[in-house]
């Protein structure tokens, strides 16, 4: 993002009772190239027109009749639920000014207008708020990053706890249940060791894309990492987890293409069911840790239940 580019594209909104600053503001700004600048006379129409173009930057006389700006700033708070308020207040009275920076004002122009003046703090508000929505942009792109896998795309550990509490809670209040099936790939090592990296990651993502094939679109599949993954299943009875884990055993073990090698692969899988196996995240993903060992230990291409022997908790009110 070029901000000296863009600052000239900034949408500005002049607001000043008097025709006279309105008009030589507006004959300042755009006799430097701004190119989106805006007025009006009614501070009552400020928070509206806010609403509709959210303005850059709206300078803003304090002394106006009816409706101050002090007053037009209380109603910008309600819009800039983040508390930024993009005002630069505009004030003949050096006592308004401390507090017009106290009520959420950015900074200030003294009456009469100096046109350096203007111009300089125009500029400097503007690049501070064009930086600030970029950083905003930049947030807004990686936080997908931050909850989902890098190799395959699907949940990771993070956005994976968030669904089991939310799910949990949900078979809490309506007293039904909820399942964690833990899952890893059975022999993955050895797809590293004789075919390489590349081809083990290849593996992943296939092998990903054949779990979330496999389950309802309201489950989540998610990768802790490595060849560990978990599936976060609502609402269904013990014979439907069976039924499912039955299907995702099935659908991943059919043959993999991968480089040109027809790879055979199969998976273990461990399951716990809220509430007879746990009442947290913590303890419902460790007893199907614990069902998943026991799978891999029975002759692998499995599935295990938790026992109710395994860990346990008592619920916290």
């Amino acid at each position: 993002m070029n901000i000296a580019h863009n600052i000239l594209d900034a949408r500005v909104l002049i607001v000043d009772d008097q025709e006279s600053n309105v008009l030589l503001l507006e004959q300042m700004l755009r006799g430097v190239g701004y190119r989106c600048v805006t007025s009006t006379m009614d501070p009552y129409t400020v928070c509206a027109l806010h609403r509709a173009n959210n303005y850059d930057l709206i300078l803003l006389d304090l002394q106006m009749p009816g409706m101050d700006g002090f007053q037009v700033m209380e109603g910008l708070k309600e819009i800039e639920t983040e508390g930024y308020v993009p005002a630069l207040v505009i004030t003949a009275q050096p006592g308004h000014k401390v507090r017009a920076l106290a009520s959420g004002a950015k900074d200030f122009v003294s009456k009469p207008f100096e046109l350096s003046e203007v111009l300089a703090r125009v500029h400097n508000m503007l690049e501070v708020r064009l930086l600030y929505r970029q950083l905003e942009n930049q947030n807004q792109l990686l936080e997908p990053l931050a909850l989902h896998d890098a190799l395959t795309g699907i949940p990771n550990r993070r956005l994976l706890i968030d669904r089991l509490a939310l799910s949990i809670a949900h078979a809490r209040r309506n007293n039904s249940t909820m399942a964690v099936m833990f899952l890893d790939l059975d022999g993955f090592k050895a797809i590293n060791d004789t075919l390489g990296h590349d081809a083990g990651d290849t593996m992943l993502c296939m092998f990903s894309d054949r779990l979330v094939a496999a389950v309802r679109q309201e489950d989540t599949v998610a990768r802790l990492g490595g060849d560990e993954f978990v599936i976060a299943l609502s609402e269904l009875t013990q014979v439907d987890v069976a039924n499912l884990a039955t299907k995702v055993i099935k659908a991943v073990s059919q043959p993999y293409s991968i480089e040109g090698h027809d790879v055979s692969m199969t998976t273990s899988i461990g399951i716990s069911i809220y509430p007879s196996h746990g009442l947290t995240v913590d303890t419902l993903m460790k007893n199907a840790d614990i069902a998943l060992y026991e799978a891999k230990r029975a002759g692998k291409n499995s599935f295990r239940f938790a026992k109710d022997t395994d860990v346990l908790e008592i619920a916290h009110n």
